[in-house]
């Protein structure tokens, strides 16, 4: 790993400025965590330049996510660099230089989201934010061995961001492990009524009931599978899809032509005209001569593609619309035959020298299995999956169809071993772990579901608990108790729910005695409401936390 990367960094924080974003509560879901946010993305106070020193502008609010960041108690440490107005999946496109990859500094970074990924993977921050609008947060994320979550377009606010593409932007999430990354997603959601392209999130499971079941999931074609001269990746992508196998999952080809023809439609279609209507007035302003755009900090690469799209008519616009319709219609109906996609970030990884020589070919060739997502309207999860010989990560990633975004950090949790995260509700719900007769398939699970009540996650507490089996309650239930400071517990098995408030109300005002209604632990180190049991009652109880939860625990009385 490289010692010293100065490139990563436009503008750390000091001190006296991170105190002035500190939030005072240590019991805030995110507080201890630090954070790097992407210099297309609003900290108030703070310069945005979307590396290019001309158009730099010093924003009085912080961006919608930034700001529940903030709030959450999450401590900014800086903005960093990406390639120019986030337009790039090299990291190479910028005035302030070029984020090594950490693994081999000859490679690139990835992009645009450079200066975040590699600030994770140096491990300076805990978690970053990127924007990814045609693989700017998971081609980064793949080359240095992170995770890179590219949410539904619209579950994150996008207002307070640098425009790129306006209609397919993203925020995206970089972290090291799931947990982390399902905390962060939890914090920044929620519609946002002041972003016109923010959206509601509809009522469904947040992880699908299937997902800790084996199930299938789709593959390219062999022959669509393109590794541009790569020898190592397709034995790298073979190792992946041999792992998801170990996990029982079925693996199985699917035609990927509709997928990789929408990815066409990025660069070669018209929605470079969208580029060209966020910042080409600006590039053109300051482009009139050689000099002054050197003046001005451009990247003459980044120029060439958003001026390019000044010429497209709005019949072309149209008629790639047209198809880019049929292609969703056809994308959907194979979604719909597997329970997600797992595909290559990127076929190959250049050298900083090569993506010089030839910087748009390269580059188009990293978009390869990205550039549709956004078009398609699909959420997606990368993960890694080995290193090349030579020192960079080569990553996958899983495709679903929007709003699955907790089903695919659940399946990346399973991939890499990590436990199932106990993804935390949206804002304007409560989370519920049951631990018994209210779980799936027990006899009071309907209380929940006569609610409203939406399945989140099924995973445990933390080791510091003991269940036991209580005396004399019908239909029989378990009393979950948190042991004393020296006392020996261990995980056990719950179920976390999503309810309202109003439906939180009714569920609690209706629980006898002796069961209490209190604040649990989970696996992850997140808290939750939960189901717990008054110490009076466990007088005739029997110790029953060996079995590790209470479903176990009437298996072996069978």
């Amino acid at each position: 790993m490289s010692t010293d990367d100065a490139s990563i960094w436009i503008h750390r924080l000091t001190a006296v400025e991170q105190a002035r974003f500190a939030t005072p509560t240590v019991t805030a879901p995110l507080a201890g965590l630090t954070f790097a946010i992407k210099d297309n993305i609003d900290l108030a106070g703070v310069p945005t330049t979307a590396t290019c020193p001309a158009f730099a502008y010093t924003p009085t609010e912080s961006a919608h996510v930034v700001a529940r960041l903030l709030a959450a108690g999450a401590t900014p440490v800086g903005k960093t660099n990406l390639d120019q107005f986030a337009t790039g999946l090299v990291g190479t496109r910028s005035p302030y230089g070029a984020p090594r990859n950490v693994f081999n500094p000859d490679y690139i970074s990835g992009g645009s989201s450079s200066g975040s990924a590699v600030a994770v993977a140096r491990n300076e921050v805990d978690f970053a934010l990127g924007t990814d609008t045609a693989g700017s947060g998971r081609v980064p994320a793949a080359f240095n061995q992170i995770i890179g979550l590219k949410p539904t377009k619209g579950r994150l606010s996008t207002r307070g961001v640098v425009p790129a593409c306006r209609s397919l932007d993203c925020v995206s999430i970089f972290t090291r492990d799931i947990a982390t990354a399902a905390r962060v997603l939890a914090v920044t959601e929620g519609f946002d009524p002041l972003d016109p392209f923010s959206r509601a999130r509809p009522i469904c499971h947040l992880i699908s009931d299937k997902i800790s079941d084996p199930h299938r999931i789709g593959v390219p074609r062999a022959d669509q599978l393109e590794w541009f001269g790569n020898t190592e990746s397709p034995a790298l992508f073979a190792a992946a899809l041999d792992r998801l196998r170990t996990l029982g999952i079925k693996i199985t080809e699917v035609d990927f032509s509709p997928f990789l023809d929408a990815a066409r439609l990025l660069y070669e279609g018209p929605w470079t005209a969208e580029r060209y209507a966020a910042v080409g007035a600006f590039i053109e302003q300051h482009s009139a001569t050689p000099e002054s755009a050197r003046a001005a900090g451009l990247d003459s690469t980044v120029s060439k593609i958003i001026l390019g799209g000044r010429n497209a008519s709005a019949a072309d616009a149209f008629r790639a619309t047209y198809r880019l319709v049929e292609l969703r219609r056809t994308a959907d109906q194979i979604l719909a035959t597997v329970d997600a996609l797992v595909a290559p970030t990127a076929g190959t990884i250049y050298k900083i020298s090569e993506i010089a020589a030839d910087p748009i070919r390269l580059n188009s060739n990293l978009g390869r299995y990205n550039n549709f997502m956004n078009l398609l309207d699909l959420c997606g999860l990368t993960l890694p999956a080995g290193r090349y010989s030579f020192g960079p990560g080569f990553g996958i990633t899983f495709i679903a169809p929007a709003w699955h975004d907790a089903q695919l950090l659940a399946l990346g949790a399973r991939y890499l071993g990590e436990p199932s995260p106990a993804t935390v509700p949206p804002a304007d719900t409560i989370r519920l772990a049951v631990c018994g007769a209210h779980l799936r398939g027990q006899p009071l699970h309907h209380q929940l579901t006569s609610l409203g009540a939406r399945f989140l996650a099924a995973t445990t507490t933390s080791p510091d608990y003991r269940l036991y089996a209580l005396a004399n309650t019908t239909p029989p239930k378990p009393g979950l108790v948190r042991v004393a400071p020296g006392e020996t517990g261990a995980p056990i098995a719950v179920e976390t729910y999503a309810l309202t408030p109003e439906a939180f109300g009714r569920f609690v005002a209706a629980v006898p005695a002796p069961m209490v209604i209190g604040t649990a632990t989970l696996a992850d180190g997140t808290t939750s409401k939960s189901f717990l049991c008054e110490p009076a009652a466990l007088a005739d109880a029997i110790n029953i936390t060996p079995h590790g939860g209470w479903v176990a625990h009437l298996a072996a009385q069978r």
